[in-house]
């Protein structure tokens, strides 16, 4: 462990604007802790979801389901869900309760546990393939459903400010993908990426 690692404080995901949010994710370290064995990557990508005003939401236009309800809470757990039926996806809620925003971490760069993030996803050697796209990260770090709606804040999944600062320059944006069906929405630049990291996924 890092010293000078601490976890991001309440304060930082109940903020209003999870476009910001987004972007400052960018650097952090996401943080397993999974029967004894601790993983960990540094967040490379991220796409913000703006609640109840945007289509590509779950949560769009106050849209409630046993799914979703996790992202009606105060900010700061683990919004976790399946798609095509066995892709586990992760994101962090933000906002107050009764506003359902969220961040998809969608690429980590593995910095600890490497070797069992190898043994999770089946593969010899480390590539970027390891960590490079939302359900392989996942899988890597060892998260599944039972990590819905857990605190970001507990002893199983958490996100450090280990200090590391990416410029500006840096910071690349673009549209988020898989989401035409978001109309206008879907143009909305709310996808953000560490440029020439090569643990960002393929578009």
């Amino acid at each position: 462990m890092f010293a000078d690692a601490c976890k991001l404080p309440k304060q930082f995901y109940l903020r209003s604007d999870v476009v910001q949010i987004s972007r400052e994710l960018l650097g952090k370290v996401l943080v397993t802790n999974v029967r004894g064995k601790q993983s960990a990557g540094l967040i490379v990508e991220t796409e913000a979801y703006a609640g109840i005003r945007d289509r590509a939401s779950h949560a769009w236009h106050g849209r409630r389901t046993d799914r979703t309800d996790v992202m009606f809470a105060q900010g700061g757990r683990a919004y976790v869900y399946l798609i095509y039926g066995i892709h586990v996806l992760f994101n962090v809620t933000t906002n107050k309760e009764g506003l359902p925003d969220a961040v998809l971490i969608r690429a980590i760069e593995p910095l600890e546990g490497i070797d069992e993030m190898l043994v999770r996803r089946n593969m010899q050697s480390p590539s970027p393939a390891l960590s490079n796209g939302p359900s392989k990260l996942t899988q890597a770090l060892g998260i599944d459903l039972s990590f819905y709606g857990l605190s970001l804040n507990g002893n199983t999944i958490w996100i450090e400010d280990r200090g590391i600062s990416i410029p500006e320059q840096k910071i690349g944006a673009d549209t988020r993908i898989r989401i035409a069906y978001a109309g206008e929405d879907a143009l909305r630049p709310w996808r953000f990426r560490i440029k020439g990291n090569p643990f960002v996924s393929k578009k």
